[in-house]
């Protein structure tokens, strides 16, 4: 007689998707070839301008502003070619002299680009005492193009520090203002408070400023024209993407056939068009959002259904990638293991066409070190274990999937991604390795309470108050800080990489950005609201009226 044995699992009960099965099919746009012409007339149009204004030095503070409203406007990837010329020029004719207005504006657009300039240029704004100038305290596009430009600061640039809290403090003091209630001024101030443009998603952004800078005087109709339509042209690109994302995680039916785990494939798109929007990178933006969805799938096994022995088998048939391991395999995770062969099969077929097959090699062994950490960490909740603060991270840095979700996105990228670009990415260089600090810490400051109602491994936060014996809400504002420091760390190391392309750079930022989108003061993705439901209707859904 067998006898049964009731297994224990550590489940969570996580919401189900808000979705539904609406992004299964997709209507193609019926005006698409009209516009698309559009759309050329409105770039060789704007190309023009631009060269036109390049060998004129009294225009270079508007030509300045108009690159910066070109990418606010998130369509810098129609003029890559004349805006990288244009801050080249720049760059060579005036140095760290940048003699034209608008010197906040100049900082920040030519960080961004990867262009090393001094912060000394915003000494102008101190007077002699080391104070900054009263004129400024009343001078409200001047304090908000100087708060943004505070965002991109490195290590030990103290006037910037101290910038970001004299503008920090004055924008509040404006936006409380009864003068300026519901006005322009005042949403522009609380919006920047509550996200700096260094922190949001392009895409959000796009859609942000496009509503600002059509009510603005100096507004550039053909500009605003064609932010408009190229939005809702690439907005048909991803909904139909998003439909064949979503036609292939339909097929495996995980609510039925997985119901411990999370159904997010949407959330993975809408994660994944957050780390790149542009047309040119659909095919590596789909496979994100299916090494995304699988890596959701993933964490919800080990931390929320597999019992350690399991955990044991389902690793080493990962590490064997063979699908006579399927046999072997207990029910619910042999799906898994299906779905990640079809993955990375699918993947294959469309890179061996680039002769770049052999990327996915890369993939799957950033893969394989964060599987084994997850092991590991099954191991220390088995045992009940709660790990030094330095074997945590050297774990959960890896096992939070950000070095593992950077790799996989630059499969199928182009861009000139070689070999070496992966093996760079393998090795955890200090950008990337901030980028994978701040999603862990991100990712502890909010999950941390709900998981430990539940055998889950000790979160960074145990480990910190067992090792230094302090309140949790210490940790907490230790942890904030931890955050804050990765952001102007990566802003160092984004300049400090000249061997690295601008677009892998861009991978990193982008991903750091998701999470201030989706773990800042809350799990958005796991416990989906109001505020992300409105951001992926409005990315996805709702097209922009011309």
């Amino acid at each position: 007689m067998s006898v049964q044995v009731n297994v224990i699992r550590p489940t969570a009960n996580f919401p189900p998707s808000v979705w539904g099965d609406q992004f299964l099919t997709y209507d193609e746009r019926e005006d698409q070839s009209g516009l698309e012409k559009v759309v050329e007339d409105l770039k060789d149009k704007l190309r023009q301008e631009i060269l036109g204004k390049l060998n004129v030095p009294n225009q270079h503070t508007n030509l300045l502003r108009l690159i910066d409203s070109i990418q606010r406007l998130g369509i810098t990837y129609h003029f890559e070619e004349e805006v990288d010329r244009t801050l080249h020029h720049f760059y060579d004719a005036y140095g760290e002299n940048w003699t034209g207005g608008a010197t906040s504006v100049w900082f920040r657009v030519m960080r961004q680009r990867g262009f090393f300039v001094s912060s000394d240029a915003f000494k102008i704004y101190k007077d002699k005492n080391g104070a900054f100038m009263e004129n400024l305290e009343n001078d409200i596009v001047g304090l908000l193009e100087l708060y943004e430009a505070t965002y991109l600061r490195v290590p030990g640039e103290v006037i910037l520090d101290d910038a970001l809290a004299f503008t920090k403090a004055r924008l509040d003091e404006i936006s409380n203002d009864p003068l300026w209630k519901n006005s322009m001024v005042s949403t522009q101030i609380i919006e920047a408070l509550k996200q700096p443009m260094h922190k949001r998603l392009p895409r959000l952004e796009a859609l942000r400023y496009i509503a600002f800078y059509q009510q603005q005087d100096s507004c550039n109709e053909s500009l605003l024209k064609l932010a408009k339509l190229g939005f809702n042209l690439l907005q048909s690109l991803h909904k139909k993407e998003l439909s064949q994302v979503y036609k292939w995680w339909k097929g495996f039916d995980v609510p039925a056939n997985l119901p411990y785990a999370r159904n997010r494939m949407v959330e993975c798109y809408f994660w994944s068009l957050g780390v790149f929007f542009e047309p040119k990178y659909s095919q590596s933006r789909m496979f994100l959002a299916k090494v995304l969805s699988m890596a959701t799938i993933l964490d919800d096994t080990y931390d929320a259904y597999g019992t350690y022995e399991e955990l044991e088998i389902f690793t080493a048939a990962i590490h064997r990638w063979s699908v006579t391991c399927l046999d072997a395999l207990p029910e619910k995770y042999k799906l898994v293991y299906r779905m990640l062969l079809s993955l990375y099969e699918d993947m294959e077929k469309i890179l061996a066409k680039m002769g770049k097959a052999h990327h996915l090699n890369y993939v799957r062994e950033a893969m394989m070190e964060y599987i084994g950490c997850y092991l590991k960490e099954a191991k220390w909740a088995n045992e009940e274990y709660i790990p030094t603060l330095e074997e945590h991270k050297e774990v959960t840095t890896v096992s939070s999937g950000y070095k593992f979700t950077l790799i996989a996105s630059f499969a199928g990228m182009g861009d000139g991604i070689t070999d070496e670009t992966f093996k760079w990415a393998l090795t955890m260089p200090p950008l990337a390795k901030a980028c994978c600090v701040l999603c862990r810490v991100m990712d502890d400051i909010v999950t941390h309470k709900e998981e430990q109602e539940r055998k889950h491994v000790a979160s960074g936060i145990q480990c910190y108050m067992k090792e230094f014996d302090v309140a949790e809400q210490d940790v907490y504002n230790v942890f904030n800080t931890k955050v804050k420091d990765a952001w102007v760390e990566m802003n160092e190391e984004s300049l400090k990489c000249k061997d690295v392309k601008m677009p892998v750079i861009m991978r990193v930022i982008n991903l750091a950005r998701v999470m201030d989108v989706l773990y800042k003061n809350k799990d958005h993705f796991t416990h989906v609201g109001p505020e992300l439901i409105n951001h992926i209707k409005s990315l996805v859904v709702d097209p922009i009226k011309a």
